[in-house]
């Protein structure tokens, strides 16, 4: 009778047991979804830390920070250089391979040194910079010149320099072929808007058709009735 029992509670106590594994199974299973949760959102809020404190920072932080790093490596390169007794110019250019070297050259001959109009100041200082390059100066005119005036060469504020220097042919040659080239170039800069005979003439002279443009431009939209009432006499 005992063994018949036993045999029966068999199957009930294995099920129990399965059930009970499951459930463990299940447990587990949710404690690994839940500890993985935690941790996507831990990370999800360091993210949004760290892009807020990026959001903060300055727009050119990370060629400054770059900038940075670069300058604690070479002053980190100059203390090792000092250390061995070597000259850190002499070592960094033996550093820089020649392919290196080539497109550096190139890099600098496409550099575009003109930056554009910013003002009237800049604009005359990249003019005289730009005639100046183009002197070349005559040497042995210069020392003829040197042994002729002597001290009179060299001005100072009490000199009269009037009429004591008479330019040559071909300076004053040169001088002329120069602003010609520049009197051309000013007229493909400065080109004229084509006329139209049809337009209203609101204006007295040039200046004041830009000015009227201008106001066009910026009120046109606030006054258009207004002057639609003068033309036609029913204005207020």
């Amino acid at each position: 009778g005992s063994s018949d029992s036993e045999d029966e509670a068999r199957p009930g106590t294995a099920a129990a047991a399965a059930a009970a594994a499951k459930r463990e199974e299940r447990l587990r299973k949710f404690r690994e979804l839940h500890m993985k949760r935690n941790e996507a959102r831990k990370l999800n809020h360091q993210e949004v830390v760290e892009e807020d404190k990026r959001l903060k920072l300055p727009a050119n932080w990370e060629a400054k920070k770059a900038r940075l790093e670069w300058e604690l490596k070479v002053e980190e390169k100059k203390k090792e250089c000092a250390a061995r007794g070597e000259d850190y110019e002499r070592v960094k250019l033996l550093e820089i391979s020649a392919e290196d070297a080539e497109r550096w050259e190139r890099k600098k001959k496409r550099k575009n040194p003109d930056l554009g109009f910013s003002d009237y100041a800049a604009a005359q200082l990249r003019q005289y910079q730009r005639l100046t390059r183009q002197i070349k100066p005559d040497l042995e005119q210069y020392e003829k010149l040197k042994e002729q005036y002597g001290e009179a060469l060299y001005p100072t504020s009490d000199s009269l320099l009037h009429g004591t220097h008479v330019p040559s042919k071909e300076g004053v040659d040169r001088m002329v072929a120069d602003l010609e080239k520049q009197i051309e170039k000013r007229e493909k800069y400065s080109r004229r808007r084509p006329y139209n005979d049809d337009a209203d003439i609101d204006y007295i002279n040039e200046r004041n058709a830009k000015f009227n443009k201008k106001a066009e431009r910026f009120y046109g939209k606030y006054t258009a009735e207004i002057k639609q009432n003068l033309e036609r006499g029913t204005a207020v």
